[in-house]
């Protein structure tokens, strides 16, 4: 009886001290939510998947008319893109990806890498499985989630008040439905249409430009008056004539 009780009690504290060297182990690691935690800094030179998930949040930083590539290749103009993120933020603006830069992303993101603000149910209400349209499902989610991430610095950019998105990816049904083009960039999930709200349709329109848009269509534009149109296409196309774009 004695010898059970001894052995139970050295097994308790071996798994004391086993929880005691984990807790250790991590202390001082920053660790995000589920979505992503960057494991280095990361400065101009660097390459990887660390640096391809911090352009797609930073996607929405280029800079007036410009889109910063996603490849894995951090170069001037990640740096440049991360400096306005940085600033936008209110952190020191050295083009260098840390902990506070990284902290800053944790906080605008959800578990499923969304931004905070901005949802994969928002960007599909036509089905639940992003099947359909001009790419593949997978594809399609993530053209939507890199439009998520240049929603989420429009909306900052606006002082952050809510931007209602009133349509995004759809499938050939679903687009066909409602008399959408036939080479939609709906088809391919990296498109948006925004409705007015705290901002004016022509405000939104004007504020895309710097936020990573090859496509924006508003007021003027044929059967875009009751909506701004924002998308991902290959070359840029603006043209919102009322609002003088």
């Amino acid at each position: 009886m004695f010898g059970r009780a001894v052995r139970l009690f050295l097994s308790v504290v071996m798994l004391m001290a086993g929880l005691t060297a984990g807790a250790v182990a991590t202390a001082g690691t920053a660790h995000a939510d589920g979505c992503y935690t960057w494991p280095r800094t990361l400065s101009q030179g660097a390459s990887g998947a660390d640096v391809t998930q911090l352009q797609i949040r930073l996607g929405g930083y280029p800079g007036q008319g410009s889109v910063l590539a996603v490849d894995g290749s951090f170069g001037p103009a990640t740096a440049a893109a991360l400096k306005r993120f940085q600033s936008a933020y209110g952190l020191a603006a050295d083009g260098v990806a840390g902990p506070n830069t990284f902290n800053k992303l944790y906080a605008l993101q959800d578990n499923d890498c969304t931004p905070i603000h901005f949802s994969y149910a928002e960007l599909n209400n036509c089905n639940s499985t992003w099947s359909g349209g001009a790419v593949s499902a997978a594809t399609a989610k993530s053209n939507a989630l890199r439009t998520m991430w240049k929603l989420e610095a429009l909306r900052h950019a606006l002082g952050d008040q809510p931007i209602r998105v009133t349509s995004g990816f759809r499938s050939h049904a679903c687009n066909d439905a409602v008399g959408g083009a036939s080479g939609s960039r709906h088809l391919y999930g990296d498109a948006a249409d925004l409705g007015a709200g705290p901002h004016s349709l022509c405000t939104l329109a004007k504020q895309a430009r710097n936020h990573g848009f090859r496509g924006i269509l508003g007021p003027g534009y044929p059967g875009h008056n009751d909506h701004t149109h924002v998308d991902h296409r290959g070359s840029r196309y603006w043209s919102a004539p009322t609002c003088g774009i």
